[in-house]
């Protein structure tokens, strides 16, 4: 059972009209992409590699009071997941600059800004995140946040980009909720719309267990940024922000029904809206075996989810950038491994695409 919001004019515009799908490559398709960026939010290039961008910075982490239910050390585990098994080589991975906060003022208040960086943040607030505030913990947050807007910069002129970090849909123009205290991906989305006339149009596809709630209240009244989420209905948040379209799944849902819910939507979407980018953020909560979940996907699913999203987009000639989103387990190895099937299935992909 699934539930549909759509409340933009860019959409009922849409339904009413034929809408012809053109195919074209990736430097047409893009209003913005006629030349090539000079520089990059980027401390390490890696513009001599034709392998696929994968972008990762060792300051993705941060220490954590023991036991803390965040499983922070998940992030390095991916980057070392897709070495060891050699899907990828250190010659191919990007590193983010640290996001600055003239990139982070474009969805987050002044004051949150300034009392997130200076540790004024109340024990109230500080619950509502589930993190207790530190130097390191704000370090690790801009951090992960310019790996977003990197992989989108990367994505727009290479087609796909995947960072081994990001997702963080909870957290609101003035506050952090649940493990997120900078939303990453609406800040690439700002950062990446551009200022000019020919704004690029962003699809924001969230398949995280999860409703991405901070991304859907931020661009509510946003014509160029659509909110797609496919989430477990009865899982966090409780109370439910409107995306653009949510689709709401009950408890238990497995591959297949996970899969054809996905299908059912993400075509008639990409022709409808004719984003110029999408922001792909890849969840592995809905797992089996994940410990905030309640769905029932295996990790063939997760991977065969994955695979489809970046088949379906990319065959369109739209670019895509990846984020890891959730994903929690006290076995850090297994969770690392798990949320490297999105790299797995984007290397396919660029292999197949000839990106």
């Amino acid at each position: 059972m699934f539930h549909l919001f759509c409340q933009k004019s860019i959409y009922r515009a849409a339904i009413k009209c034929k809408v012809v799908v053109q195919k074209e490559t990736f430097l047409k398709r893009n209003p913005m992409h006629g030349t090539w960026r000079r520089s990059f939010n980027a401390e390490h290039t890696c513009l001599e590699s034709r392998a696929l961008p994968i972008i990762h910075h060792v300051k993705y982490i941060c220490d954590l009071p023991e036991n803390h239910r965040f499983p922070m050390g998940k992030f390095p585990k991916v980057l070392e997941s897709l070495l060891r098994d050699q899907v990828i080589t250190d010659k191919q991975v990007w590193a983010p600059k640290i996001a600055s906060t003239e990139l982070l003022r474009r969805v987050h208040t002044e004051e949150y800004l300034s009392n997130f960086i200076s540790g004024e943040i109340s024990e109230k607030d500080q619950r509502r995140t589930g993190f207790q505030w530190s130097s390191g913990l704000v370090q690790r947050c801009r951090y992960e946040t310019g790996g977003t807007v990197l992989a989108g910069e990367i994505a727009v002129q290479r087609g796909l980009a995947c960072s081994t970090a990001g997702g963080t849909h909870h957290a609101f123009p003035s506050y952090g909720s649940g493990f997120c205290l900078l939303n990453d991906l609406a800040v690439a989305a700002k950062h990446l719309m551009g200022e000019s006339t020919s704004r690029r149009r962003i699809l924001i596809v969230d398949l995280d267990v999860h409703q991405g709630d901070g991304t859907a209240f931020i661009f509510k009244d946003e014509p160029d940024v659509f909110t797609f989420s496919v989430h477990c209905g009865k899982n966090f948040p409780v109370r439910k922000q409107q995306s653009d379209l949510d689709v709401s799944l009950e408890d238990g849902i497995e591959d297949k029904e996970y899969l054809s819910k996905v299908q059912e939507h993400l075509p008639w979407l990409l022709e409808r809206i004719r984003p110029d980018l999408v922001l792909y953020d890849s969840g592995v909560d809905p797992h089996w075996e994940d410990e905030l979940g309640r769905l029932r996907l295996t990790d063939e699913g997760l991977y065969r989810r994955d695979l489809y999203v970046l088949q379906t987009v990319i065959k369109k000639g739209i670019p895509v950038a990846t984020v890891i989103g959730g994903g929690y387990s006290r076995d850090i190895d297994r969770l690392g491994h798990r949320h490297s099937i999105i790299h797995r299935a984007a290397s396919k992909v660029w292999r197949e695409h000839g990106l």
